[in-house]
């Protein structure tokens, strides 16, 4: 299919897209972004709609360089945190049964819904402590951009606010960050936010699997690096 440049209107929001879709997979978008936004009415800041659309929109830019299914690519990124298992008691199949039971509502064909299910069983950080198990180039544009949605100014803020939201403190010298932990270890942990820095956010720029991915990333990552900085400064009281 011939890529082109399509517009919708969804609700107050406008938005211009590039990508290959027919009518039928444009319904399909549409109709997701809908029950998305509906899903995560009252979600946690770092995990609502709008880390949704963040991810969305940072894939679709990524996917233009990469040989990719661009249905695929939307329907994964809007689903890919409907249900998030740390907001489930660690249970890490409620979002993909969630995704695939909403996606056959809408008689998406077979292949696509399976190939989606699967990049949000997989997208996740603490899943890649385990090793790769399953991948596609749709899910490696995915998880680039959800992960780079965890960087710089955006990803600052979504720690302390998921960080804030578990009721931690921002920082204890007392508590060394904890490196190389396995999944289940990761899962438990009620670390100081600032530990997460060391723990996940400055070892994603060297995960990225896309050249414009691994591009992106670089000024995020170098912004963290600023402010913890800035942040050690001024808990010494030097500046």
């Amino acid at each position: 299919m011939t890529a082109y440049i399509y517009q919708v209107k969804i609700a107050d929001l406008k938005i211009n897209k590039r990508m290959s879709a027919s009518e039928k997979d444009t319904q399909w978008i549409e109709k997701t972004v809908n029950y998305v936004k509906k899903e995560l009415t009252d979600a946690e800041g770092g995990h609502d709609w709008w880390h949704t659309y963040r991810v969305w929109k940072a894939a679709e830019r990524i996917a233009l360089e990469e040989s990719t299914d661009a249905t695929i690519v939307a329907l994964a990124a809007l689903l890919h945190d409907i249900a998030d298992a740390k907001f489930h008691d660690g249970d890490e199949t409620v979002g993909p049964d969630k995704a695939r039971r909403f996606l056959q509502s809408m008689d998406v064909d077979a292949g696509i819904t399976e190939h989606v299910v699967n990049i949000i069983k997989h997208i996740s950080y603490k899943n890649s402590l385990e090793g790769e198990t399953w991948s596609s180039p749709e899910m490696q544009v995915l998880q680039d951009a959800d992960r780079l949605d965890a960087l710089g100014a955006i990803g600052i803020a979504r720690a302390f606010s998921y960080g804030g939201f578990k009721g931690r403190t921002f920082y204890d010298p007392a508590i060394p960050p904890q490196l190389n932990m396995d999944k289940e270890t990761y899962k438990k942990s009620t670390a100081p936010t600032i530990n997460h820095f060391y723990e996940k956010l400055l070892l994603l720029k060297d995960g990225m699997h896309t050249n414009t991915a691994k591009a992106m990333a670089e000024e995020r990552h170098a912004y963290m690096e600023g402010f913890l900085k800035q942040f050690y400064a001024e808990w010494e009281g030097r500046v």
